[in-house]
């Protein structure tokens, strides 16, 4: 797995490790039960500190996106259900409710916004190609 992470951006670096496992999740570059490198491998890598993976690492764990299996290593979970769903979705009605008002700012209409989000989509599934429909939109 290849992560792109950017020193230079304004992100912390263990959110864009996050968001990099987590993406390579949701398109199936990682499947259920695919190990993950170690902590130190990774921040090798990287050239990260370690505390930074562990930290992106712990998060993961947390939303039981990935597990930990003491003496075996860290694993894409089996069970990616987060124990706080609701609360992860109202989050992301929020986050859509946001987006609507920055629309409405740009000068855009709902229409306009909804061909956007679809184009989104399109373009999500369009990368994923070959894979199976199971990550798709």
């Amino acid at each position: 797995m290849r992560l792109d992470i950017n020193p230079r951006a304004s992100d912390p670096i263990y959110l864009q490790i996050i968001r990099g496992v987590k993406s390579a999740v949701a398109r199936g570059i990682l499947a259920p039960g695919d190990k993950l490198s170690s902590v130190r491998e990774l921040a090798t890598e990287l050239a990260v500190n370690h505390n930074t993976v562990a930290r992106a690492y712990q998060e993961l764990e947390r939303d039981k996106v990935i597990e930990v299996i003491v003496g075996r290593g860290t694993f894409v979970s089996l069970n990616p259900k987060p124990p706080n769903l609701e609360e992860r979705i109202q989050e992301m009605k929020n986050s859509v409710k946001t987006w609507l008002v920055e629309a409405h700012h740009l000068g855009m209409t709902a229409n306009q916004f909804l061909d956007m989000v679809q184009q989104v989509v399109r373009e999500w599934n369009d990368l994923e190609g070959e894979r199976s429909d199971d990550h798709k939109l």
